[in-house]
């Protein structure tokens, strides 16, 4: 598909210097590739190769670049993001990876913090640690809270510990020592002789990797690091190395899980910063749209093949957390996952996509996911073998994609299989045919990505009526308007380049690094001289990282302390000013904590100390210039090419729906549901409740017919 940028000015990191850029997005069931040459854009989709990833990337590669007109070699930067570590996490498929802690906390990441996410579940299981307890070992020596040497460490402690690591053959090693956020000095001393006795193997310390309170967290966070260095450092050698032999010597980038862009080199260190690369570039994404149509409440969908994401966007900026928990386990609950320790963009992430694959339970329940079929076999209507029904198995029998139009054609679906699949797995056991095992297994997802979206707004305080909703990935058109109508949203904006959004996203994000450090300090304390140092610190560390991917371009410094009254147990991000984080004046850190409380609890504290726990800089690129799109009301019918029998679940019927090509549409155009809007990489679904108006940027404007 090729598409004409509306914005000529909407361009990426350093877009002067790289007039051809290529973003490449990997995920469970397809790897999206978007190839931007200055302001034309081409993309395609091709199906994950598991065994190698980086097949599909050069797959993909030559297909825009045959699309443009141009060679391989011509392209001058590539931006990428993957699920694979996050699929490794998930699926427990990591290195044989061994953790070296302090004695007495040996099991720290099995014990967890004792609290219990669901309270009267009598019957209650934790999720089992990443590494079991003869893979955790022990040393001698402890700092104290305050950095200080209660116990030494020495030489001799640790080779016995690393002689063990070594004779049982451990591919990666994770250091987690306790306070090493304060005093590294031990923790350096472990790398150095894993370093000299094991040189072939892995090292991750969490000094460098986390180096924050909470050693539960912390310790998490670094095994988690060592668990899936290896195979994502072998997976970036390898995608360089096909790189090069395509004659494609440009620079590599990656999308890290904060929303900006890092290195490959500092990719293939601290490999746990990319557990929702994929997904924070969809949120970048929205986030950019948000900022053409004025919008600062958005709330941002993103539905691919394996997993569905759902982001809170304010103001233009998606909600960013210092923790993030991979694979919850129990309806969506905090706590319920594993928690990884670096700065993110906030969002609850379930497996449910377009390969999530249905059975019935022992309640004789449809229920779906998180199992998926991803590319390999992929859905039963693929034709590769999938004998069991998926998300997209059901979108077919119910009339919302077209068999001989999916992936632009490239694939061909066949209905029969689908219908088999359901009748056999669904029908069968539950007595009904296949549009109405089709009918439950789509309201079943639907219905699990309402509950996600209904509980991350309430952890967040939010009212859902108030937003507005971007949908964007290959299956998220489908389903969104029937979201929105589950949800109360009332207005839906599906964007041009909706089924490789996330790899769109990734040419729009700013070079950018987070550089945080626990540091305890109470008000009463507050220490002048050593707060200017450790931000001067922190601002230097972060702009090195970003000076790795950009040695000219301007960097801003965004500073943020996290503070709490002295006994809450947890604390809530300040951000200050550059001129307030350089010139420190408790009185206004003071003045910004009880502003921010209030807005969150509605009131403050009286008598009560303040602290502050962590200290944090963001090195980034400036943002991008985006012009507001003049929108369209809509005063002309769409062009419509011909009729499909579509199941509307309103109506729990099938009825005769007009179909739309999206690139027919012109600005203003507009059709009344239910509607099919078709195009290569996506289908939009639009119930019989809802209205559709082409705007003049290209994004289809779905809203509530008055």
């Amino acid at each position: 598909m090729r598409n004409t940028l509306n914005n000529i000015d909407d361009k990426g990191p350093n877009m002067t210097q790289h007039s051809i850029r290529l973003g490449v997005d990997i995920g469970g069931t397809f790897t999206d590739v978007v190839l931007e040459v200055g302001t034309a854009s081409y993309s395609t989709k091709v199906l994950t190769t598991y065994a190698a990833p980086e097949n599909a990337i050069i797959d993909g590669m030559h297909q825009v670049c045959a699309k443009a007109s141009i060679d391989p070699v011509q392209i001058g930067q590539i931006i990428h993001g993957t699920t694979l570590a996050t699929n490794a996490l998930i699926e427990r498929r990591g290195a044989k990876t061994a953790l070296i802690t302090t004695e007495g906390f040996r099991d720290v990441i099995e014990m967890r913090t004792e609290s219990r996410f669901e309270q009267y579940d009598l019957n209650l299981t934790l999720p089992e640690p990443l590494l079991p307890r003869q893979m955790r070992y022990t040393v001698p020596g402890r700092m104290d809270a305050g950095g200080n040497e209660l116990l030494p460490l020495t030489r001799a402690d640790i080779e016995p510990v690393v002689a063990k690591i070594k004779a049982a053959g451990y591919e990666s090693v994770a250091v987690g020592l306790i306070h090493s956020y304060l005093n590294d000095a031990h923790e350096k001393l472990v790398g150095a002789v894993l370093a000299e006795m094991v040189p072939q193997t892995m090292v991750s310390l969490s000094c460098e990797v986390s180096p924050q309170m909470r050693e539960y967290e912390r310790f998490n966070t670094v095994v988690a690091n060592a668990y899936i260095k290896p195979l994502m450092k072998s997976y970036l050698g390898r995608l360089a190395g096909r790189l090069r032999d395509e004659g494609t010597e440009c620079d590599i980038f990656l999308m890290h899980s904060g929303g900006g862009i890092i290195s490959i080199e500092n990719a293939a260190e601290f490999p746990v910063r990319l557990v929702e690369s994929g997904p924070a570039g969809g949120a970048v994404f929205a986030a950019n749209i948000a900022a053409r149509y004025g919008l600062d409440k958005v709330l941002s969908f993103d539905m691919g093949g394996t997993t569905a994401k759902i982001c809170l966007i304010k103001n233009q900026t998606p909600k960013t957390s210092r923790v993030f928990e991979v694979a919850r386990t129990y309806r969506f609950k905090k706590g319920s996952g594993m928690p990884i320790s670096i700065p993110v963009i906030d969002m609850v992430e379930i497996g449910a996509g377009g390969g999530s694959l249905a059975h019935v339970d022992a309640m004789r329940q449809i229920r779906v996911g998180p199992e998926s079929a991803g590319s390999e076999p992929g859905p039963a209507c693929y034709g590769r073998g999938g004998a069991k029904p998926a998300v997209t198995d059901a979108d077919l029998i119910l009339g919302k994609l077209d068999p001989d139009g999916f992936a632009g054609g490239t694939i061909t679906l066949d209905a029969d299989a689908s219908a088999m699949a359901l009748t056999t797995v669904l029908g069968d056991i539950l007595e009904m045919d296949a549009a109405t095992a089709a009918f439950g297994l789509a309201e079943v997802v639907d219905e699990n990505m309402a509950n996600a979206a209904r509980v991350h707004a309430v952890e967040n305080g939010e009212d859902l009526s108030e937003y507005t909703m971007i949908a964007f990935g290959g299956a998220a058109p489908l389903h969104a308007g029937r979201l929105c109508e589950k949800l109360g949203v009332s207005r839906l904006l599906v964007p041009q380049g909706a089924g490789v959004g996330s790899a769109i996203g990734f040419l729009r994000a700013p070079f950018s690094f987070e550089a945080n450090r626990s540091v305890y300090m109470r008000l009463t304390g507050f220490d002048v001289e050593r707060i200017k140092a450790l931000l001067a610190d922190l601002q230097s560390e972060a702009t090195g990282f970003v000076r790795n991917c950009d040695a000219t371009a301007p960097i801003l410094s965004e500073f943020k302390v996290y503070m709490r009254y002295s006994g809450q147990g947890w604390e809530i991000p300040i951000t200050l000013s550059e001129e307030q984080a350089l010139a420190p004046d408790p009185a206004v850190f003071e003045a910004r904590f009880i502003e921010e409380y209030v807005k969150l609890f509605g009131r403050a504290v009286q008598g009560m100390d303040i602290e502050i726990t962590v200290w944090s800089v963001n090195a980034t690129t400036p943002p991008e210039n985006v012009a507001r799109v003049k929108e369209s009301t809509g005063n002309t019918a769409a062009v419509r090419y011909g009729t499909r029998q579509l199941f509307d679940p309103a109506l729990a019927q099938f009825v005769t729906t007009a179909t739309v090509r999206r690139d027919d549409m012109e600005a203003g155009a507009n059709i009344e549901g239910p509607a099919i809007i078709t195009e290569d990489e996506t289908t939009i679904i639009v119930p019989t409740s809802r209205t559709a108006t082409r705007q003049p940027d290209g994004c289809i404007d779905m809203r509530t017919k008055p």
